[in-house]
C-alpha cells in the first residue's frame, strides 16, 4: 500500500513493530555511523508511545546498545512529538511532513517521507557551531 497523494496517516496506521536503519553521515568528521534495531509504537493514553532500541556503531568506538523514547500525540490535525517526559519536540502535518526543533545552539530540520508507505523514512539534518550531520532512518514493518 502506498499513500495517495493528499491522502493523510494518522496515529493508527503507525502502530506495532517496525525494523529500523539509520546512517549517520558526520560531516565535519567525514565519518559514517549507522544503526540498527526496533522501534514500536504502542497506544498509549495520550497518544502512542514510541520506543527504539538498536546497535549503534560509531567509527573509532564500541558498537553499543542505544535507545529513544517519545509520545507521538494527534492535535488539530498534526501529528505531535514530543520528548519522553512531556517537552516539545516538533510537529508536522502528515500531509506536508517537515518541521524543525531548535535546540540552542543547534537547529533539527526533519522530514518524513510516507510515499513507500508501509515503508517510510525520516531525514534529520543537524548543524550547529559544532554539529554538521545527517541521519536518514528507513522503517519497515515487522511481519506479524
Amino acid at each position: 500500500m502506498t499513500v495517495a497523494s493528499g491522502s493523510k496517516l494518522s496515529l493508527e496506521d503507525f502502530v506495532g513493530a517496525w525494523q529500523i536503519e539509520r546512517s549517520i553521515l558526520d560531516k565535519r568528521a567525514q565519518a559514517n555511523g549507522r544503526l540498527t534495531g526496533t522501534a514500536t509504537f504502542a497506544p498509549s493514553e495520550n497518544g502512542l508511545s514510541y520506543f527504539e532500541s538498536g546497535l549503534l556503531e560509531l567509527p573509532g568506538h564500541t558498537p553499543f546498545q542505544a535507545e529513544r523514547r517519545y509520545q507521538w500525540r494527534f492535535i488539530d490535525d498534526e501529528i505531535v512529538v514530543e520528548f519522553q517526559d512531556g517537552r516539545p519536540f516538533h510537529r508536522f502535518d502528515p500531509g506536508s511532513p517537515s518541521a524543525s526543533h531548535w535546540c540552542d545552539p543547534d537547529t533539527y530540520n526533519v522530514k518524513y517521507e510516507f510515499s513507500s508507505w508501509p515503508k517510510w523514512r525520516s531525514i534529520w539534518d543537524v548543524s550547529g557551531p559544532k554539529k554538521d550531520y545527517q541521519m536518514i532512518t528507513t522503517y519497515t514493518r515487522n511481519p506479524i
